[in-house]
């Protein structure tokens, strides 16, 4: 009989995975310190493309619930924030990085926003006080501890919470990177491993996929970028036994055009949410205690 995924443990091992090839420089501490607005700019090219699913159902659920508030976690430069802070009475938002919430309150004062309130910290440590929602938008993966993410914000929050993640196609160039690898087809933290994560806790969440295809592929300068940068991924020392295999892959799959090496698109989004009574287990239960 095939063994069951522990699939807590399986996200727990990816985050640690890829903590691996994440080197922080040494005068600062903040991994965003040169890439917040960067991640900035990205963000709102995307955004500007059109509206997609997950922000008109965040929105609906806001506007069916006038004067709600709303806890941003890991709210980065403050792209959910602000289009929440338009239809909520008040958003707390929770972001560790110093460079992102520099973004961030940039971003308010230009949309002149006064109804947030910003706490500098991690999830879940940081401590804040219950919401009737809560949402994090690609800010869970570095958190090794998915129960303890997952709890702490069903304990924050009174009403529904919402997690944005994404999820990777069957047949990626990461998928059979991973398995080869690792002997498993998760190259990361992702949408697939935190559902079935969630089942394991004892919660039947709902989903709801974006509606707005897969995501722009990645783009490299160099095939040597593209290879140092798959190795990070997977937590890969600077030369193993699995270089041979990686550069073959890549070179199979990659396209270089205008000089640039670039990926199949190969992820698209995901929301999940769920009702916060709809827990079949305590909390206490849920975190192993």
């Amino acid at each position: 009989m095939e063994k069951m995924t522990d699939w807590i443990t399986l996200w727990r091992e990816l985050v640690e995975a890829q903590s691996k090839g994440w080197h922080k420089k040494a005068d600062s501490d903040d991994h965003w310190h040169e890439k917040a607005r960067g991640f900035d700019r990205l963000v709102k090219e995307r955004w500007a493309a059109g509206p997609d699913s997950s922000r008109e159902f965040v929105v609906a659920q806001l506007e069916a619930h006038p004067g709600s508030t709303v806890l941003d976690i890991g709210a980065g430069t403050g792209a959910w924030t602000v289009l929440m802070a338009h239809h909520a009475r008040r958003v707390t938002v929770v972001e560790p990085s110093e460079a992102m919430i520099e973004v961030l309150k940039e971003n308010l004062a230009a949309e002149g926003v006064a109804n947030v309130e910003i706490v500098q910290g991690a999830w879940p440590e940081a401590e804040v006080e219950p919401h009737d929602f809560a949402l994090c938008s690609h800010a869970m993966y570095g958190c090794p501890d998915f129960p303890a993410f997952v709890g702490q914000m069903v304990e924050a929050t009174r009403r529904t919470c919402f997690l944005v993640l994404r999820a990777p196609i069957k047949g990626s160039v990461m998928v059979e990177a991973a398995m080869r690898v690792w002997g498993q087809p998760h190259d990361s933290p992702n949408f697939q491993v935190a559902y079935n994560a969630l089942l394991q806790m004892g919660l039947f969440p709902n989903v709801l996929i974006e509606d707005t295809g897969l995501w722009d592929p990645w783009t490299h300068d160099s095939f040597e970028e593209a290879l140092t940068e798959t190795k990070r991924r997977l937590g890969l020392a600077e030369k193993s036994e699995h270089d041979e295999f990686l550069a073959e892959l890549l070179g199979k799959r990659l396209v270089c055009e205008n000089g640039q090496w670039v990926w199949p698109r190969s992820v698209r989004s995901a929301l999940v949410y769920w009702e916060t009574g709809d827990w079949v287990v305590s909390l206490p239960e849920l975190r192993g205690k």
